[in-house]
């Protein structure tokens, strides 16, 4: 057999031996939950800075939306800042809901829900899907994929 033939052989037979996802653990969860209550508790009280103690604090932080990407935490800050807390607006009150988790690895869960910010009668919301990982400060959002 060639070792094409053989890498397309494992190709497929690989994702059928491949592990279903998995619940994280109970400990690891609740701390992952502990985090988006207090981001969600930081955001209605105004508190931007209580809310980007979420995410890691490092230029390796990703985040995407839309057609936009932005790399490192004081950029996201930034965004954030401008977005929600320039001249003229407000940053409402923020909910999550539909939560889902999986644990993808030793010390990572994969978080995705929806997301809504009311400001007065207007609301804009959509999905995320949150990476966590337990780092020597906590777990932390190192990579955050968010669409309206």
């Amino acid at each position: 057999m060639t070792r094409a033939a053989v890498a397309a052989l494992l190709m497929c037979v690989a994702p059928a031996v491949a592990d279903p996802p998995s619940p994280p653990a109970a400990a690891d969860e609740a701390a992952v939950r502990k985090v988006l209550t207090a981001q969600v508790e930081a955001w209605n009280k105004g508190d931007l800075a209580g809310f980007m103690a979420g995410y890691w604090n490092d230029e390796r932080m990703t985040y995407i939306s839309g057609a936009k990407s932005v790399r490192g935490w004081k950029a996201l800050h930034e965004r954030y800042r401008v977005a929600y807390q320039g001249e003229g607006k407000e940053m409402g009150k923020l909910s999550f809901s539909d939560l889902d988790s999986e644990a993808v690895g030793s010390g990572a869960v994969l978080v995705r829900g929806k997301w809504e910010v009311t400001v007065g009668k207007d609301a804009v919301g959509g999905w995320f899907t949150l990476l966590f990982r337990k780092l020597p400060e906590g777990w932390k959002i190192t990579h955050d994929h968010t669409s309206k």
